[in-house]
Formats: C-alpha cells, structure tokens, sequence
C-alpha cells in the first residue's frame, strides 16, 4: 500500500493550504464546520472509467468514524466544482462475528463508486452523515495499470495446490481452508470454469484497510457451494515470508500491493476486480452478476 501511504501524505499537506473560498468547490467543501483530516485509502490502482474507492475517515483523536454512510465528491483541483458526487455505503471488514477486526479495531470501510473520465491527479471530498468532520483525498489516477484490468485475459498462472507443495507452504490461514487451495488458476482457464481468485495473506496482512479478505472468500464460497464456480487463493510473498518480496504469482498478474480478488469468466476474461477490502455482500453481488448464468 505504498502509493497510497503517498497519496495520503500529500493530502495532509494540502489540507492546510491556501485555496480559494468560491462556493461550490471542494475548497468551501473544505470549510464547513469540523475538523479536516486525511481520507485513509484502501486502494491506490485507478484508471480511468469507473472506480471503485474504499476508505476510513480516522478523527484526530484515532478512532474511526463509522455512519452508515457518507456523501462524497470529487473534483480535478481544490479550487474546482465537483463534477461527481455519490454516496459511500459502511461495509463490513471481513466477517462478522467470525473475522477479527484490522488494525486498529477497524470492522467496516466505506466504498465510494463514481467514474473517472481521463488520467490525472484528483481532489475526493468525504462528508460522514451526521458528523462534523471533513475527510480529504488527493489521488492518482493513470492512463494504464500493470495490474490486468477488466476484460482482459486472466494470466495462466500455474498457482500451487494440495499434494504439490505441505499445506503450510500454501496458505498463512489457520485453520487451512483446503477448499480454497485445490485448483490452480492455470486448471481452472483450461477447464473454461469461472473462479474467484484471491491474492492476500491471512497471517501478514494488518494494515487498517486490509482487512481479512481470505475469510470472505470463505463465506461466499459457501453460499456459492455446488455451483461450479471455483474459489482459489493464493498467498502474496515467496516463501510466505515478507523479507523476500512478492512471489511470481503476484509479479505474473502485475500486483505490487494486497489484497486483489478477480472475478474471472468461462471465457477466460476478468469480469470484476476489488482491491483490498471486499464485504461478503459486495463480493456475492459481483459474483451474481457476472459467474452465474
């Protein structure tokens, strides 16, 4: 989550700046009554076309701030009118009642959705219902991702599972869910069956935002149970130890930060993407919509 820990310091500083008092901007967003912090991103990957921004809003004094919704515009600048608006939704992290909370006894995440229309940096504005407090973000956004985006062919990747390496090698999870761990990416694209495929790490992962990504596939993957949609994961980091960096799997799908979760199709093709955070409820609707007939 390097990128956004910069994207992140950036909007700290600006929050502070001088800007221009015209109404209707995100500036005289910026000036309502309540303290301005920094939006606390859970993703930091956006091209343009529709996005999909999770995010804390995090008071001066720690704690998350956490209304069942929250309104949001984004603009091109902080003198600028916003020229999208929408409503973030709270959204459980993990599972609850079975999920311990993230780091810092974080259990939900809002997720903003609103469309980009080219590459450049962005102002986000969020607003918590009800509360007096102002949450701002400064994000990039690139013409194009190392990261395969929506449409595109899924990388056959030969990921490992059960008999070819010890349960311990493939999964930091405990208990192991050896459901999770019996097809490779690579079978399922040959066997044209579409799958869920996780990249994340249960035992290494405590960021705020991170989130237990592995228990929701879990979830889902039950309410999916003879389907005949696949639900994989595969861990992050070679060895599954962080000092050696990122394993091939990873670099194979272009992936510098976890979590990431692929909806990918019969034809191959990746349908829907999250990056960090998913609720249950988020990944059963994407699962409907495009792996079910």
């Amino acid at each position: 989550m390097g990128r956004v820990v910069a994207v992140l310091l950036i909007a700290a500083g600006v929050v502070s700046a001088c800007g221009s008092s015209s109404r209707g901007t995100i500036d005289s967003l910026l000036k309502r009554p309540g303290p301005d912090v920094a939006v606390t991103a859970g993703a930091g990957s956006f091209v343009p076309g529709p996005v999909r921004f999770p995010f804390l809003v995090i008071d001066n004094s720690g704690k998350p701030v956490e209304r069942p919704s929250a309104r949001v515009w984004v603009a091109t600048g902080r003198d600028a009118r916003p020229f999208a608006s929408t409503t973030a939704r709270l959204e459980p992290i993990g599972v609850p009642g079975h999920s311990a909370a993230a780091a810092g006894h974080v259990t939900k995440i809002y997720v903003a959705r609103f469309r980009i229309p080219r590459p450049g940096r962005y102002w986000l504005v969020a607003v918590p219902d009800g509360a007096r407090i102002q949450a701002v973000s400064v994000f990039e956004v690139d013409a194009s991702l190392p990261v395969p985006k929506v449409g595109a062919k899924a990388p056959a990747s030969a990921t490992p599972t059960l008999g070819s390496e010890p349960i311990a090698a493939l999964t930091t999870d405990v208990p192991p869910d050896r459901g999770l761990l019996r097809r490779s990416v690579a079978a399922s694209l040959a066997a044209h069956e579409p799958f869920v495929v996780t990249f994340a790490t249960p035992r290494f992962c405590t960021s705020r935002v991170c989130g237990p990504v592995v228990d929701v596939v879990q979830s889902v993957a039950r309410r999916f149970s003879g389907s005949g949609i696949r639900f994989i994961h595969v861990e992050v980091y070679r060895d599954n130890d962080p000092t050696k960096g990122y394993n091939r799997w990873m670099r194979q799908w272009g992936l510098t930060t976890e979590p990431w979760t692929f909806l990918v199709g019969r034809d191959g093709r990746i349908k829907s993407e999250f990056e960090g955070s998913v609720s249950a409820d988020e990944l059963t609707r994407a699962v409907r919509a495009h792996l079910t007939p």
